[in-house]
């Protein structure tokens, strides 16, 4: 079935394996050289061109809000996004995060900046998402008007439909509309991207231009 059937596709193969891999080295050497400079003193660790592991979604996590390299992943995944869903699509922004063990994903939807969004394995170990495929089931999250926290956000107990990446696999989802999450995490690193856009004819697509910034590449 595809994504209008479901709301959500999985696209083996997306990015390519040697793609992939550069990306998920560029990311640990660039966490790596983070935190020996925050520790050494050498940078403001609130830069948020640096990234940080202050995510409230996922405290400790390495996660970099709209890395150059990955805003242009933006970009590039474009006529892909447009084939698999059927729809003009505008970009929003990138989020990058490199997990490690004893992480988890709280169940959630994301805010609308996220209205057809992507998860991308880049490398690491695998560890599967899950979706419940029922959009009347879970509130809405929508921290970007300040109203909503993570906490605030009413769970369901659903089981959900289990989806595993391999590096280079790429899942597509309706964010705002299918709840979604991951178990603790078991392994000892696992890198994803996740490239975010808008419905160029949806509701939302004057009010989050590049996810309210001037351009791409541009932190928030």
């Amino acid at each position: 079935m595809s994504f209008k059937t479901k709301k959500y596709q999985v696209i083996r193969g997306a990015l390519s394996k040697g793609l992939s891999n550069f990306i998920f080295n560029y990311m640990m050497l660039q966490r790596d050289a983070v935190d020996f400079m925050v520790k050494h003193q050498q940078v403001n660790p609130w830069n948020p061109f640096i990234g940080t592991r202050a995510d409230p979604q996922i405290p400790g996590a390495y996660s970099k809000y709209a890395d150059w390299v990955m805003e242009t992943l933006l970009m590039y995944m474009i006529p892909i996004m447009k084939a698999k869903t059927g729809m003009e699509l505008l970009p929003t922004y990138s989020y990058t995060r490199l997990y490690e063990k004893g992480n988890i994903l709280k169940r959630h939807k994301d805010r609308s900046s996220c209205e057809i969004s992507t998860t991308l394995h880049l490398g690491g170990d695998e560890w599967p998402i899950f979706l419940n495929p029922n959009p009347e089931r879970g509130n809405v999250y929508g921290p970007e008007e300040g109203k909503h926290k993570i906490q605030d956000y009413n769970p369901t107990k659903d089981k959900g439909v289990r989806v595993n990446l391999k590096v280079g696999d790429m899942l597509i989802y309706s964010g705002c509309e299918l709840e979604h999450w991951r178990e603790p995490f078991e392994g000892k690193v696992c890198s994803q991207v996740f490239l975010h856009y808008n419905h160029a004819n949806g509701p939302f697509a004057k009010t989050n231009v590049f996810d309210k910034r001037p351009m791409l590449g541009v932190s928030k």
